[in-house]
């Protein structure tokens, strides 16, 4: 590998992808690091249908290795390592230190982050010692598994309708759970899951346990208005109730806001001068792939205008 690359990308989903693209095919010196599959998020997504230039959308893998594929084109290499360290520099024309589980270390002129966000999970009895057994954090990966079965969704959003209404494929029955009265996804997902006949509601409700000894036989969900408790019996829970990002290495180096999302400007450049970030760890108002996408390329460019500026091999 390189002794100084001049841009390293942290992160292999559409942002840290697109990223990888436009670096590459400036011809900048770049590595992007991906400590388990490029793809991020829409990894797990069946169905991709407001990415421009799909009219009848895309498959979530089949999108992300198309991206893959792209900036291989270009001659972006690609190693899978997790970064778990930077140094900062010393001087401007200094470069950053990162380093990677096993402790070996890179270094290089501008940092990309592109680390994404992590599902949330309900933190409560039964979850943790059922994962796998029943509890999900992924239709696309596990829906198959429970045909002609009864499920749970938990959550309300986009997500979680679109995944619910991906489970009647296979389920039974899907029951979605959510602790509000009125559901947080968009008009029309509202309207394709309540013309669904194999999805019911619970509404105004939390769930406090998953039941289940060896694999979940039901949860147990509290009514937030009267406090009542009643069970649901169930064969599986998808757990989808939002995202967390992965920023927990930049705290107390990066401006972060209360949730723990990078702060970036609109050229994606953060607190520290020569680190850049873009997609779903940034903070901003929408986490779509065509946004992560777009902030990818921004964040490129101006990781190569701050290298070039340093290096004193601007075009004018």
């Amino acid at each position: 590998m390189s002794d100084v690359y001049d841009i390293v990308i942290i992160g292999g989903g559409p942002a840290g992808l697109t990223a990888g693209i436009y670096a590459a095919r400036s011809r900048m010196n770049t590595l992007l690091l991906e400590k388990i599959a490029c793809g991020g998020q829409i990894l797990t997504a069946d169905v991709v249908e407001n990415f421009p230039g799909f009219p009848c959308g895309a498959k979530g893998e089949e999108l992300a290795g198309l991206m893959l594929k792209q900036a291989e084109r270009f001659g972006l290499v690609i190693s899978t390592r997790e970064v778990r360290k930077i140094s900062l520099k010393q001087g401007q024309k200094d470069p950053f230190t990162l380093e990677d589980a096993e402790g070996d270390k890179i270094r290089a002129m501008s940092v990309i982050v592109a680390t994404g966000a992590s599902w949330n999970a309900l933190k409560v009895p039964g979850e943790e010692a059922l994962a796998g057994r029943g509890v999900s954090y992924c239709a696309t990966c596990d829906g198959p598994l429970f045909k002609g079965k009864d499920i749970i969704v938990v959550g309300g959003g986009d997500t979680a309708l679109g995944d619910a209404i991906y489970l009647t494929r296979f389920a039974n029955k899907v029951t979605v759970v959510h602790r509000r009265d009125a559901l947080r996804a968009t008009r029309i997902l509202q309207e394709r899951a309540f013309a669904n006949k194999k999805i019911e509601f619970c509404l105004q409700s939390v769930v406090t346990e998953i039941l289940g000894k060896n694999k979940v036989e039901g949860i147990k969900v509290k009514n937030t208005a009267t406090s009542g408790e009643k069970q649901i019996k169930a064969d599986g829970v998808f757990v989808l109730i939002g995202l967390s990002p992965n920023s927990g290495m930049f705290k107390g180096m990066l401006k972060l806001d209360e949730q723990g999302y990078i702060v970036s400007g609109d050229d994606m450049s953060t607190s520290v001068e020569g680190i850049f970030a873009c997609g779903d760890v940034r903070s901003k108002p929408l986490r779509q792939v065509v946004t992560a996408a777009g902030e990818g390329a921004t964040a490129a460019i101006s990781a190569q205008h701050y290298v070039e500026h340093i290096k004193g091999t601007e075009y004018k």
